[in-house]
């Protein structure tokens, strides 16, 4: 079964951002967005990015966004059947917030916390690798 860790971010928060998706503790996948954007957004597309790479096959994705894990496990399903909408208010992201339920709801993905910054070494290179995408470093395959 693959193992990914994902990590997003941005400095300053928002500001220009990156993301990283480490499978099986190699760098897999790096990403970012134009623009300033958020700690938050990053961390969303590094989980999409995660699911779109597995492609629908038994996975494991260790993130240290509980607020992602939220989103996808608790929030979304309620979000979808009232159209989208939350009671008080907007839902920010939610570009990001829909395409990963949808992919999280097709896919065969376990979503793991893992706390982050506190030595687990799939979180440290997926931060490394996070902030290394922010300031424009890129893999080659």
């Amino acid at each position: 079964m693959t193992i990914y860790y994902t990590d997003g971010s941005a400095s300053p928060n928002p500001g220009p951002g990156g993301f990283a998706v480490i499978r099986d503790l190699e760098p897999w996948i790096l990403g970012s967005e134009d623009g300033e954007t958020t700690n938050i957004r990053m961390e969303g597309k590094a989980l999409i990015a995660a699911l779109q790479d597995a492609d629908e096959a038994p996975c494991v994705i260790y993130t240290d966004s509980e607020f992602w894990i939220n989103v996808v496990t608790k929030w979304a399903p309620g979000w979808q059947q009232r159209g989208w909408t939350k009671k008080g208010g907007e839902i920010k992201n939610l570009d990001i917030v829909r395409e990963l339920y949808e992919l999280y709801s097709n896919s065969q993905a376990e979503l793991r916390w893992v706390r982050g910054h506190e030595g687990d070494e799939g979180n440290e290179l997926a931060d490394e690798w996070a902030n290394r995408a922010r300031e424009g470093e890129r893999l080659t395959k």
